[in-house]
């Protein structure tokens, strides 16, 4: 049986940054008490048979604010019931603040591998816009706590597309997460969600597409010159410290999630929790809550997933795994855009070009069938 990998949505955030249109609420003490005994429950109520899970990510919200007694005893529970070993990677979202050096060092002595720091950017004009609390030099500390913790895979997030930012500040705060010495470094474009206050604050308007790409490009060209290689749209590491867990994602293989708002597929359905944290911690049986997405995996999905990496689609991987698959019929809807620069031809099929990444849904949706199948 294939491997899945684990995930786990932590819904506590000290305050809502006006970006973020994830499910989050304050922290308090009983509440996370009796969230995290619903985790643990969900963890060994699966009512899907043995697996076994080589990846589990902690994300959120703000999962730190667990504290490493809860954390370590979700971890517990996820590797008694779904064999977690040694080589198994182990995330956790944080925020980079400077008081966490006796917190990450219990967590590395319960497992825990790899951190993920929301730095989001080292300019402080565009933290305060952001709505984050935290300093550049809050975030250096966080890290160096990290590595002195013991963790040798440490990950630090990007936001770009800020309102008021430059080409010339991403590229300050690129160097800013290279100084550090960090493994991996997510940089993802702001995108202004319904319902936000950013939505409120900000129009289409307000953003020069020609300033965002430009600012995209430098950046995929100052992380690729300081030893980042770019693998995904938004994410870029070190040889061999991609994140796995998220690769899961694109490779369009088995997940898990538990949690309020928690996503998965497995068994060719897709399936998530409602956004009701005291129904999830007070079920029983908290997968009983669950809402079937319908199927999962069809070859639109791969090919959708598949061209976010940069390592983009196999004709000959896709035909096997889907045998109504045209690669006739891909290959020539790919050359026009081959053509026009946004996407290159690989040994084995086509991938995205960093100028076909700044206008991927469009591209996509030139190359993508329409005939659908089941996922593992």
């Amino acid at each position: 049986m294939e491997t899945i990998g684990l995930y786990v949505h932590v819904p506590y955030c000290v305050s809502k940054c006006p970006y973020c249109d994830f499910f989050s609420l304050p922290a308090g003490e009983g509440g996370m008490d009796r969230y995290t005994q619903g985790v643990i429950r969900a963890l060994k109520d699966n009512p899907f048979g043995p697996r076994n899970a080589d990846t589990l990510y902690f994300g959120g919200g703000t999962p730190i604010l667990l504290g490493a007694r809860r954390l370590g005893a979700i971890l517990e529970a996820a590797s008694s019931q779904y064999g977690l070993g040694s080589g198994s990677e182990i995330t956790l979202e944080a925020n980079p603040y400077s008081t966490l050096q006796g917190t990450l060092r219990e967590l590395k002595a319960a497992g825990f591998n790899r951190v993920s720091f929301g730095l989001q950017s080292a300019i402080p004009s565009q933290l305060k816009i952001l709505g984050r609390r935290h300093t550049a030099e809050d975030a250096r500390t966080a890290v160096e706590d990290a590595f002195r913790a013991g963790f040798q895979n440490v990950s630090l997030d990007l936001m770009l597309g800020i309102p008021q930012q430059t080409a010339e500040d991403v590229e300050s705060s690129i160097q800013f997460c290279a100084d550090t010495g960090v493994q991996h470094i997510s940089a993802y474009l702001l995108k202004i969600e319904p319902g936000t206050p950013f939505a409120a604050r900000y129009r289409e308007e307000d953003f020069d597409p020609d300033l965002q790409a430009d600012i995209y490009l430098r950046a995929v060209d100052r992380l690729e010159s300081l030893g980042y290689r770019q693998y995904e749209i938004s994410n870029f590491a070190r040889p061999g410290f991609e994140s796995r867990h998220n690769l899961k994602y694109w490779l369009l293989e088995p997940y898990l999630g538990v949690g309020p708002s928690a996503h998965s597929c497995l068994d060719g359905r897709r399936f998530y929790f409602p956004r009701d944290v005291e129904s999830f911690s007070a079920a029983p049986s908290p997968f009983s809550l669950a809402v079937d997405d319908g199927p999962g995996g069809s070859l639109e999905e791969y090919l959708m997933l598949r061209l976010r990496l940069t390592q983009g689609v196999s004709l000959r991987e896709a035909q096997i795994r889907y045998p109504q698959f045209d690669p006739a019929g891909f290959i020539r809807r790919a050359r026009p855009l081959e053509a026009g620069g946004f996407l290159w031809a690989t040994e084995e099929g086509f991938a995205l070009t960093p100028q076909g990444f700044l206008v991927s849904n469009e591209v996509i949706a030139r190359l993508i069938l329409s005939e659908s199948t089941n996922c593992n």
